[in-house]
């Protein structure tokens, strides 16, 4: 089953008066390790007078370097990807057989190459507070200890929209018991390091599309379609590589979540960065998702409309059969099991046998 989806994300700078524009760096392509397959990408910019060269951070994620020349009094993108929405198995991995338990402590060779990725920069009590209840329950399988800490953060933290900029210190988040889903994936980053795992913020794009039915029991998700910006966060498990859990849900990341950038500070990860000079500035902004091709179902089948678009070809392609003077046929091999000696080879893989032969010819007769 198959659902193709396109994803436009157009995002506009209008100035009151031309501007110099310092060269911005946008980080809105699809990660080398996304699960997703991405069919498609396209990134446009206006000013169309622009020089754009990409590029790879230390981490590996994708940017566009885009140098402008000239003033401006605009300044507009737009991404348009396309993706195949197949089902992906968050939990579809091998677990190095000493990391199969929490805790466990990375192999030397790793752990030196995930060093930035322990950095512990946040304190405070209500961080303390919480590190110590969740350490309580120690020593459990690290699948359940991942599915565990990421329900906690998602039981401990409301989620709402925030439209400040930057991030909130897990002190703010957790003594607020509010924060945007950004917020929720630092915590959860911060949470992850204290306890000796090495994990970092993944920003990227969020698809929910509507469910065929509803559920029986249970929220049944968005009532339509929807895509935007999200934050979650990622760990590093010997043998699995990284793993993406989201804080604001409490699930594992899965087709939906397409990751743009992902880095140890989140601050390395926004989607633009850039400068412009002092000004009066307007913003429009619009993030959309469009299904672009679905196989039929067993929840979704073809409409009235689609069985009679069938029909009707068929009908066509009989009557083409038809002028033309083709005529269809269909032949059969009658295939014969011995019932006095059924195990024999003649009757299971040999294509030829005594008495298999004399059956043939009396049959023939």
């Amino acid at each position: 089953m198959s659902i193709k989806v396109a994803i436009r994300h157009q995002t506009s700078y209008d100035y009151d008066r031309n501007v110099n524009l310092t060269p911005h760096t946008f980080r809105l392509r699809p990660a080398a390790h996304c699960r997703t397959p991405i069919i498609s990408y396209s990134l446009k910019i206006k000013p169309y007078n622009h020089f754009l060269n990409w590029q790879q951070d230390p981490f590996g994620n994708f940017l566009a370097r885009v140098v402008f020349p000239e003033k401006t009094n605009a300044l507009h993108f737009e991404v348009e990807i396309i993706a195949d929405m197949i089902v992906i198995n968050p939990f579809d991995f091998f677990i190095e057989e000493y990391a199969e338990n929490f805790p466990f402590v990375y192999a030397d060779q790793l752990k030196k190459e995930l060093l930035p990725y322990f950095e512990v920069t946040e304190q405070g009590m209500f961080l303390d507070s919480f590190v110590r209840k969740v350490d309580k329950v120690k020593k459990m399988r690290t699948i359940d200890f991942l599915v565990f800490l990421n329900q906690e953060v998602q039981k401990s933290v409301n989620y709402t929209i925030r439209l400040e900029h930057g991030v909130q210190t897990c002190e703010q988040t957790l003594s607020m018991q509010s924060g945007s889903c950004r917020d929720s994936a630092w915590l959860l980053v911060q949470i992850f390091r204290r306890m000796g795992l090495a994990a970092r913020f993944a920003s990227g794009y969020l698809i929910q599309l509507k469910a065929d039915q509803k559920a029986l029991d249970g929220p049944s998700g968005t009532e339509k379609d929807f895509t935007d910006l999200h934050a979650w966060t990622e760990v590093y498990i010997p043998g699995a590589g990284w793993i993406g859990l989201d804080p604001t849900s409490g699930l594992f990341a899965g087709e939906g979540h397409i990751p743009l950038c992902c880095t140890p500070d989140p601050v390395s990860a926004a989607p633009v960065t850039g400068m412009t000079d002092r000004c009066e500035v307007t913003f429009n902004y619009k993030n959309e998702v469009t299904r672009i091709h679905e196989d039929p179902r067993v929840t979704k089948p073809y409409s009235e409309e689609q069985w009679a678009t069938i029909i009707g070809l068929g009908e066509k392609v009989d009557e083409d059969l038809k002028r033309g003077d083709v005529r269809l046929t269909m032949g059969g091999e009658p295939t014969f099991v011995s019932v006095d000696d059924m195990e024999a080879k003649e009757w299971n893989t040999t294509a030829d046998g005594p008495h298999k032969r004399a059956l043939g010819a009396q049959l023939i007769q």
